[in-house]
């Protein structure tokens, strides 16, 4: 990411920050370098053990936080870039209701960044999707512990999985349209479709305008849609959603009254009666196996 200008990984990718440098870096600092030879007199194993796991702990911890550290300088160093093309008029600024009324008169193309798991709930009309971002499908030993970090780190809650940049991002747009077409560059929340404003502009591409607050802050009239869902939940998922517990949804049942907040808090009384149940059966298991011990 780095190497392509864009260090912006963590929050653009899951909107998280991994923690991959604890998982792998306990076992490489635990290693036997760690001990000295006065660590072993007079000591028991566990003893032994314990301060060799201490010290990698304490070393990784130190390196998690220079990860952390580095990926906000990167960050701001991004947003500082960002800021500077729309200041200084490289990129136009649209709201929604702007970018339909172009795509309406002046033909203007919607060029769609989002990544798949958001695309496929809505969509503007006549748009071209080309994902600078998208859901990450290998599953090599660093992915893996990325996806499983991702997911304990709050994607059960938010739905959101691990994405992974496109590399062929700018090639692709480049076969699609020439340089001096005129892109409204658009994603959920107006994030990266700047840092796809920022690689375009660099690849050469002058008559960009980026939406801001992205497609969530569209209005229905706004923009003409097509797919399942209205665009300002397109981004939620996971069991935020399933409960009705993101701000879109909050909104919403401001608008619509009990009737919808009905259906999410009989969800919310679905789960705890699931959970409950599930509690008391790992009990009634639990119990069981001990009386077959006991005979």
């Amino acid at each position: 990411m780095e190497a392509l200008n864009l260090p912006i990984s963590p929050l653009i990718s899951t909107s998280f920050t991994y923690n991959h440098n604890l998982h792998f870096n306990n076992h490489r600092l635990c290693k036997p370098q760690c001990f000295t030879s006065s660590s072993f007199h007079h000591k028991p194993l566990h003893q032994i053990q314990f301060r060799s796991t201490y010290k990698g702990i304490v070393r990784a911890q130190a390196v998690d936080e220079d990860y952390e550290l580095k990926q906000v300088k990167d960050m701001a160093a991004a947003r500082k870039r960002w800021e500077s093309l729309v200041r200084e008029g490289k990129v136009s600024v649209l709201t929604p209701r702007e970018a339909g009324y172009a795509i309406q008169l002046s033909g203007k193309t919607l060029l769609d960044v989002r990544p798949s798991i958001e695309h496929e709930k809505a969509w503007v009309k006549g748009s071209t999707w080309v994902p600078i971002f998208d859901v990450d499908t290998t599953f090599d030993a660093g992915t893996l512990s990325r996806k499983v970090t991702s997911y304990m780190m709050g994607g059960w809650w938010s739905g959101v999985p691990t994405l992974s940049y496109d590399n062929q991002f700018i090639p692709k747009v480049t076969q699609k349209f020439p340089k001096d077409t005129d892109l409204i560059v658009a994603c959920q929340k107006g994030l990266r479709s700047l840092a796809a404003c920022e690689l375009l502009y660099n690849a050469g591409y002058r008559n960009l305008f980026w939406v801001q607050g992205g497609l969530e802050a569209a209005e229905e009239e706004d923009l003409e849609r097509e797919g399942p869902k209205p665009f300002k939940f397109a981004g939620i998922g996971g069991l935020s959603e399933f409960l009705g517990w993101t701000d879109q949804q909050r909104a919403q049942a401001a608008k619509e009254g009990w009737g919808y907040r009905l259906v999410f808090s009989a969800r919310l009384i679905g789960v705890v009666l699931a959970a409950d149940a599930l509690f008391i059966g790992v009990q009634q298991v639990a119990r069981y196996l001990q009386a077959l011990r006991a005979n």
